[in-house]
């Protein structure tokens, strides 16, 4: 009965969600909270990122950074239009960057480090916006609601070992059950933030080659199974086949005038 007891918890906090699918195909569990909230949440984590800081002040930079994410938004689907992104550049030499809910884009100024030219800023940042677009921060809300279910219940089922249970059951929400799905999120802003890159003008096979960077520039990482993100080399392979099938989607954006001049 243990087992089925929490078995129906898990299932109410589920009920409790909508299902939804990504512009993949794949199935989502999403509104653990509204959109008004993740915007909220997504303005006040970039409010806090940008007065802890450093931001850079370098007029060039963030010029840069803003002419790719204003071009990459002109090409996002309808339900996405209508946002007015900001962007923020760190002085911080870890090359990373991420894209919040509300419209909110933040660099490190370690990421030209290995995004040398546009086109790979612009495979880095439509990664990034792609997270935004496909719920993934919803979808990752609602799975950690679902998953503290199961800690919490695994901690009330263990009697005296509850602490040591909800430890183990810390791991296991972890490792089976947030991060498979953190990983196939990695993926599809993968696909996505490719074909939004072509579609903007910028040439997608630069998205291989800001991964061999990115490889080039990394060291010692922790296994796959234990990662938000896919392998790197079969990342590469995937992105490089991909690009293949999208460059025509590239040559036709810039036929019709979406030629990007950001730097």
């Amino acid at each position: 009965m243990k087992p089925l007891i929490l078995v129906l918890a898990l299932s109410t906090v589920l009920a409790g969600c909508a299902t939804a699918t990504s512009s993949t195909g794949r199935t989502q569990y999403v509104g653990g909270v509204s959109q008004v909230q993740l915007d909220q949440m997504g303005a006040q984590a970039f409010a806090q990122a940008k007065a802890k800081g450093p931001l850079s002040t370098d007029a060039k930079q963030n010029a840069y950074v803003r002419c790719v994410v204003n071009t990459l938004a002109r090409q996002l689907p309808p339900r996405a239009q209508g946002t007015a992104w900001e962007t923020a550049v760190f002085r911080n030499s870890e090359p990373n960057a991420f894209a919040l809910p509300g419209g909110k884009v933040g660099v490190n100024t370690g990421i030209f480090s290995v995004a040398r030219n546009q086109d790979q800023l612009a495979a880095v940042l439509a990664h990034e916006i792609g997270h935004v677009v496909e719920q993934h921060h919803d979808e990752r809300i609602t799975r950690q609601m679902g998953a503290s279910v199961l800690v919490q219940g695994l901690s009330a089922l263990a009697g005296d070992y509850g602490q040591l249970a909800s430890q183990g059951g810390s791991l296991l929400a972890q490792g089976g059950f947030l991060l498979p799905g953190s990983r196939a999120q990695e993926s599809e802003a993968d696909v996505v933030g490719q074909q939004l890159m072509a579609q903007a003008g910028f040439n997608p096979e630069q998205a291989v080659n800001l991964w061999q960077n990115m490889i080039a520039a990394g060291g010692a990482r922790s296994p796959e199974w234990l990662s938000t993100h896919p392998d790197p080399e079969s990342r590469i392979q995937e992105l490089r086949t991909r690009a293949a099938s999208l460059m025509p989607v590239y040559q036709q954006a810039r036929a019709a005038g979406r030629v990007p001049r950001c730097g």
